[in-house]
């Protein structure tokens, strides 16, 4: 699967043209995009994986970039955030009804955050997920609260954060000691083109902003409405083979619904495809009605 990944040397150069060659790789449509997932995870076809990597690299190196604050040389930091993409498109389950994007941002930044937990000089005891969540977390907080000082926290602060974070008060107070033992949130980062900055400057707040989380839930409000008006067209038994093969978490076989309906599985795949090709017209009429509707207005 990694095989034709564009090459990613060292250097300010190397980064440079790296991040020019992946803004070759054009971006999927979501048909198109499930129709390479279902191929790769049912044929295991190399082509179809290497389209699907390809094509979200520059999400990859759009999480790294949020990570350039903790003094690791970018490139590896996409390097791998690469590996947590890859993972991620060999458990991708494209019926699941989600784009493969909002599946692997997780899968890229637990492998990004994993990388810099090992690498890291004083990272040897982020070993617990409250360890991990303090790592990630505590300069964001303190900065929240304006706890910039050198040395221990107020009892106030630290009672504060521990809250925030769901953590112990002895866990913050110890990570603050060993976090503060290796470098003040005001140390100077190295510069670049003649420009410098801070730690501060690059803490890294790895939640979803609310409006990103309420356009996500719209968005899929949108789509499981579409669907449900969609497989309005189907009948029962195109109804009952597309939820039990598409919608359903654990997707029932040919050879069982064949026996439910007394058919053979050849007969059942062909009304699963026929079912889907139903549904996905009758979804594309919906969207160009919607589109339509959005450019009256």
């Amino acid at each position: 699967m990694a095989r034709n990944l564009p090459a990613l040397t060292g250097g300010e150069g190397g980064l440079s043209r790296y991040l020019d060659e992946i803004r070759k790789f054009p971006m999927l449509q979501p048909q198109e995009e499930y129709m390479l997932a279902k191929r790769f995870r049912e044929h295991d076809e190399p082509k179809a994986a290497e389209r699907l990597v390809n094509s979200h690299l520059r999400l990859v190196a759009k999480i790294a970039m949020g990570y350039r604050g903790y003094g690791l040389p970018l490139g590896e930091v996409i390097s791998e955030g690469n590996v947590g993409l890859m993972q991620a498109v060999k458990r991708f389950e494209p019926d699941k009804g989600f784009r493969l994007a909002t599946y692997a941002m997780w899968w890229i930044k637990a492998s990004i955050q994993e990388y810099i937990l090992r690498t890291w000089s004083l990272v040897k005891m982020g070993t617990t997920a409250n360890q991990k969540r303090l790592f990630f977390n505590l300069r964001r907080v303190k900065g929240k609260i304006q706890a910039f000082e050198d040395g221990d926290l107020r009892p106030d602060q630290v009672k504060h954060i521990a809250t925030t974070l769901g953590v112990s008060e002895t866990e913050v107070v110890s990570m603050n000691r060993r976090l503060g033992g290796d470098s003040s949130l005001n140390a100077p980062l190295r510069s670049s083109e003649g420009e410098s900055s801070e730690w501060q400057d690059w803490l890294v707040d790895d939640a979803d902003s609310q409006e990103a989380v309420l356009a996500e839930q719209e968005e899929f409000d949108v789509r499981r409405e579409m669907l449900k008006k969609a497989m309005s067209v189907l009948n029962p038994r195109e109804t009952r083979i597309f939820e039990a093969r598409r919608l359903s978490e654990s997707p029932i076989t040919l050879e069982e619904l064949s026996t439910e309906f007394g058919v053979s599985r050849e007969r059942v795949r062909q009304i699963e495809v026929r079912a889907f090709e139903k549904v996905q017209k009758a979804v594309q009429e919906s969207a160009l009605q919607m589109a339509g509707a959005q450019a009256s207005v």
